[in-house]
């Protein structure tokens, strides 16, 4: 790959410490409805909705709260209907920031998403200005402690993977966003457990942040668009090393 999802890594790490459980499962009900209202309640025939179940499932959500959200989202009982919008801009240090959002007010969501990126000295943009620079990506994130390289790789790539990155504490599997399924089922067949799988916005290329006084502005923008409650998922272009990372800690 010719870039790498740092802030992937990063996020997860900060979800797992702040164990925001109820954050997690209001994420994936709205997934899990908007899925079933796009592509028809039955699992099978409904990627989306069966790779937002599995993945609800790796987080105990309960079987109750998956078949009420696909009924909602099927128009069985009444719910939200949620639209989905991708806003677009660039973040301190001139770092490109997708956020995905679903919401039933655009109105909020777009002040809300603005004032964020106006409040870190970064801007808000048009549809399509950095967009172009990411690629949509399966990813899955595996453990380095759980299993070598070697035979990852090997597993990953018979299974129709097209790259694997080491990143910091673990490894980060791209495949065709098609192909995610296909893969994570391969792996967890042959025993590989795996700390996320899901589709990401990739970028092509990274912007380096070396000056920390911009890397906690970018880091609390990210954190706070990834609060928010109309937010799905946050994306963005740069690296920043180790050392500075320990330094934001």
């Amino acid at each position: 790959m010719s870039g790498h999802s740092k802030w992937s890594t990063i996020k997860r790490k900060k979800g797992a410490n702040d164990a925001k459980r109820g954050k997690i499962f209001t994420r994936l009900i709205k997934e899990i409805t908007v899925a079933a209202r796009s592509g028809g309640g039955d699992p099978e025939g409904n990627p989306r909705l069966r790779s937002a179940i599995i993945t609800a499932k790796a987080e105990n959500m309960p079987k109750d709260n998956i078949a009420r959200a696909i009924k909602k989202g099927t128009g069985e009982i009444a719910g939200e209907v949620y639209d989905e919008i991708l806003y677009e801009g660039y973040g301190p240090g001139g770092v490109a920031v997708l956020v995905e959002c679903m919401t039933d007010n655009r109105n909020r969501t777009v002040a809300d998403v603005r004032h964020y990126f106006t409040k870190s000295n970064g801007n808000l943009g048009e549809s399509g200005c950095v967009a172009w620079m990411f690629e949509k990506k399966g990813l899955i994130l595996v453990d380095k402690e759980t299993v070598s390289e070697e035979e990852l790789m090997d597993q990953a790539l018979e299974a129709g993977a097209e790259d694997i990155v080491e990143e910091d504490s673990e490894f980060q599997i791209f495949s065709a966003p098609e192909e995610l399924d296909d893969v994570r089922d391969a792996l967890g067949e042959a025993g590989v457990t795996f700390l996320d799988a899901s589709i990401s916005m990739v970028p092509k290329n990274t912007v380096d942040v070396t000056d920390e006084k911009v890397a906690r502005a970018l880091m609390k923008l990210l954190e706070n668009l990834e609060d928010h409650d109309d937010v799905q998922n946050v994306h963005a272009n740069f690296d920043i090393d180790d050392e500075l990372m320990e330094q934001l800690s």
